[in-house]
């Protein structure tokens, strides 16, 4: 399957040989659902907390004689439903972590490309750099392509403080290593652009060869 393939202008100048086997399947939604379920929860701290009557300020001594007074009996101030008393069920830290096969996170990954090809939110560039880290440069830049939406994914296939700098002040910008391409970043963004750089990290690391791995 071939592509268009852009310069850093947003000029068309030729075309891109793609993998089907990266680009070209049917997306599995149930396992991208999962991949990024498991994605979420990996990132939550867990480290919620309440504290139960038992850890409470406060004394246990009875409040009142059981029987005779008329009211309702009590045992501690520090009680549920007294004003600073535990909390019922409440959170304690926990660990979130959901475990995923490697062959199953790669399929979620290669799903969401081929969704995002299919619809046209992918654009291959040949070649992206900028001399200085300026943020005007970016903006330039992301106007000369025809980028869908606003939300925009860069992959690069290496460091590159320039790009990561110039893209860091805006808030629908946001730069990734290709090798750190995971489902909720590809779905939560309206484009993707990937240097070919990018794409030969991409066809290394999801490709058919990388299967039996």
């Amino acid at each position: 399957m071939e592509a268009k393939l852009y310069n850093q202008a947003g000029g068309e100048i030729g075309t891109l040989e793609l993998q089907d086997y990266i680009f070209g399947i049917e997306p599995n939604v149930p396992v991208m659902h999962q991949a990024m379920v498991r994605q979420q929860a990996n990132a939550r701290l867990g480290t919620h907390s309440t504290k139960t009557r038992g850890e409470v300020r406060g004394s246990t001594r009875k409040l009142y004689r059981q029987k005779g007074t008329g009211r309702a009996r009590q045992g501690a101030i520090r009680a549920p439903h007294h004003s600073g008393g535990g909390v019922v069920h409440g959170p304690k830290p926990r660990d979130y972590t959901q475990s995923m096969p490697r062959k199953m996170r790669r399929l979620a990954v290669r799903s969401a490309l081929s969704a995002k090809y299919a619809e046209g939110e992918i654009i291959f560039i040949d070649d992206l750099a900028l001399s200085t880290p300026r943020t005007k440069d970016m903006v330039a830049m992301l106007e000369n392509l025809p980028t869908k939406g606003k939300k925009t994914l860069i992959a690069l296939g290496e460091h590159n403080v320039n790009l990561a700098h110039s893209a860091r002040n805006l808030p629908y910008v946001k730069t990734l290593l290709a090798s750190y391409l995971n489902v909720v970043d590809l779905l939560t963004h309206d484009t993707l652009i990937l240097p070919t750089s990018a794409l030969n990290v991409v066809e290394n690391l999801l490709g058919k060869q990388q299967e039996s791995n």
